[in-house]
């Protein structure tokens, strides 16, 4: 039982990985992508212009989202915490 638990923490583990990365990552990759689109239709070649908004939509997600991202690692914290016993569990 206790290999069968450990498996299933770390996968929904790595589900809130992905999770978490995806909502501070695609609007930074939507925001550079409508940049790369406005620079391609310009002609612009200015690095810093695909720079700045990225970071600052970035910072923006981590600012929007970031009790939401805490509410759910602290929940998957106590989940692990809360499965010790079962993990030890000899037998």
């Amino acid at each position: 039982m206790a290999p069968q638990l450990m498996l299933d923490l770390f996968g929904e583990a790595l589900w809130l990985v992905v999770l978490l990365v995806c909502v501070i990552i695609l609007p930074s990759l939507m925001v550079g992508l409508m940049v790369s689109m406005f620079q391609a239709a310009t002609q612009i070649n200015e690095q810093t212009l695909s720079f700045l908004p990225r970071l600052i939509i970035t910072l923006g997600m981590v600012m929007w989202a970031g009790p939401w991202i805490v509410t759910r690692l602290l929940d998957h914290f106590r989940l692990i915490f809360d499965a010790i016993p079962q993990m030890i569990q000899v037998g």
